[in-house]
């Protein structure tokens, strides 16, 4: 039985945009990134505010509305941080572990989850300090308060996710698998969070 082919422009529209996105990641892989991370940041700040109202609502407290300088945050956050930052991170760990390398997927993992993770979770307590323009008092408080708890958890649930990307992903993608994993955590926090 032959199989036809179809044109491309008969496609499904999952298709053409997969199609779009790859073809963008490869002409312009920083400036891919770093939008695709602006806006994933942005969706899971914004199903977390929505999570957290209707928690707030089914306890009969009182309901905010969205706070759209917060989801402009993550967004600037994920534009300018996440995604140029993760890029430069997951090609040099391919320079520096190969997979040549003996015991690259455990070497892997640890850099990933004791430099990277810890600078990287640094680095956002600090920028979205700038960003809320608060001072230095409380961003010292923040880190004395809650950044090893936070830093804890970010061991306990990304761990398993990272030992995936880090290992089986393609390096191109990397980016965009830890962005989508990063739209459910703020799911998971805004469910857990008290």
């Amino acid at each position: 039985m032959p199989v036809e082919s179809r044109p491309v422009r008969d496609a499904s529209i999952h298709f053409r945009l997969l199609q779009q996105y790859l073809l963008l990641l490869k002409k312009y892989p920083i400036l891919t990134k770093s939008v695709t991370s602006g806006i994933l940041s942005t969706l899971g700040n914004l199903l977390s505010q929505t999570l957290e109202a209707r928690k707030k609502a089914k306890n009969g407290a009182p309901v905010d509305g969205i706070d759209t300088t917060a989801a402009a945050r993550y967004a600037i956050y994920g534009l300018l941080i996440t995604g140029p930052v993760s890029h430069y991170f997951y090609q040099l760990m391919e320079v520096w572990l190969p997979t040549t390398d003996p015991y690259c997927i455990v070497k892997r993992l640890l850099l990933d989850r004791l430099i990277f993770a810890p600078g990287f979770l640094l680095i956002f307590y600090f920028v979205m300090n700038i960003l809320e323009a608060k001072g230095w008092e409380d961003f010292e408080k923040k880190m004395r308060g809650s950044y090893m708890t936070a830093l804890k958890m970010n061991w306990k649930v990304w761990t398993p996710f990272q030992f995936i990307n880090i290992n089986f992903v393609p390096v191109q993608f990397r980016v965009l698998f830890a962005n989508v994993i990063a739209l459910f955590w703020y799911a998971y926090l805004a469910s857990v969070r008290k």
